[in-house]
């Protein structure tokens, strides 16, 4: 509109200024030319559609791309959920192969407790195995350091050489009366064996054989005891064999009055003289020998 308004103003300065014939060819000239000028800018000038009125084709671009970048926010929220869902499901996955390899290191490291406490267990046991061997091993040797003379007599021997031992060219009744007197005179106390032997001048071997017979025979018993660290025997008197010597000169045998004797009468054993001098006599008798 303005330019049409323009191209009118100058057509008429054109037309009044000109007064002569040859400025109307000039004029004509102008003129086509602003025509062709007028023609040209029509061609170029854009169509243009009211922003009232908004054409339908803009309208679905816009909306097809509002569509499109819907689509694509979608499709990035769900790539990014998919992404973190990728993510918790390796962090889970993560998390439960450390939960495996703990659970296999606890049951390893369970296993090898077990193993060790196996291995505790059996040392132990052969310590104590060992302990219980070395115990017996100190008690049997022990009992062979206890062992005696006699005891290895008699497994050696039977009861029938021990109860019938015999010393060559010994009256062994009288023998054994002589022992049993010597060994009552120390009453409980008993006497050890080997002074025994040395009084009665016997080797360890006769006097070990005849302490045998004489135990068998009920006259002695035997109690082991340690003398200067080696083991031995003490021999204790049970009862005095009765010799025939022992009644010689007993006043019993020829008293007058021993049909009238009794333990609670006037006459008496316990207040008899005959019976006390006879006993002195017996006394003085086997000091002096």
């Amino acid at each position: 509109m303005h330019k049409n308004s323009d191209f009118m103003a100058e057509k008429k300065s054109d037309l009044g200024n000109s007064s002569t014939e040859g400025a109307a060819d000039e004029i004509k000239m102008k003129l086509s030319r602003l025509k062709a000028k007028l023609k040209d800018s029509k061609r170029k000038k854009p169509v243009t559609t009211p922003k009232s009125t908004p054409n339908k084709i803009t309208v679905k671009k816009k909306e097809a791309k509002k569509q499109v970048e819907a689509k694509k926010k979608e499709a990035k929220k769900q790539a990014e959920a998919k992404k973190k869902a990728k993510k918790q499901a390796e962090a889970k996955k993560k998390a439960k192969k450390q939960a495996e390899a703990k659970k296999k290191e606890a049951k390893k490291q369970a296993e090898a407790k077990k193993k060790a406490k196996k291995q505790a267990e059996a040392k132990k046991k052969e310590a104590k195995k060992q302990a219980e061997e070395e115990e017996q091993a100190k008690k049997k040797a022990e009992e062979e350091a206890k062992r005696t003379y006699e005891e290895e007599l008699e497994e050696q021997l039977t009861e029938e050489q021990i109860t019938d031992f015999q010393i060559h060219k010994t009256d062994m009744d009288k023998l054994i009366n002589h022992i049993c007197e010597i060994v009552a005179t120390y009453g409980n106390n008993g006497i050890h064996q080997s002074d025994l032997w040395k009084k009665l001048k016997l080797t360890s071997r006769d006097g070990s054989r005849l302490a045998l017979k004489l135990e068998r025979m009920g006259l002695i018993t035997r109690e082991k005891i340690l003398l200067k660290g080696r083991w031995t025997y003490k021999l204790i008197i049970i009862k005095s064999p009765i010799g025939t010597d022992s009644l010689s000169g007993a006043p019993c045998l020829v008293c007058p009055v021993e049909s009238k004797c009794s333990l609670d009468g006037d006459i008496s054993p316990k207040t008899c003289q005959f019976i006390e001098d006879w006993v002195l006599i017996e006394l003085k008798t086997k000091k002096s020998k």
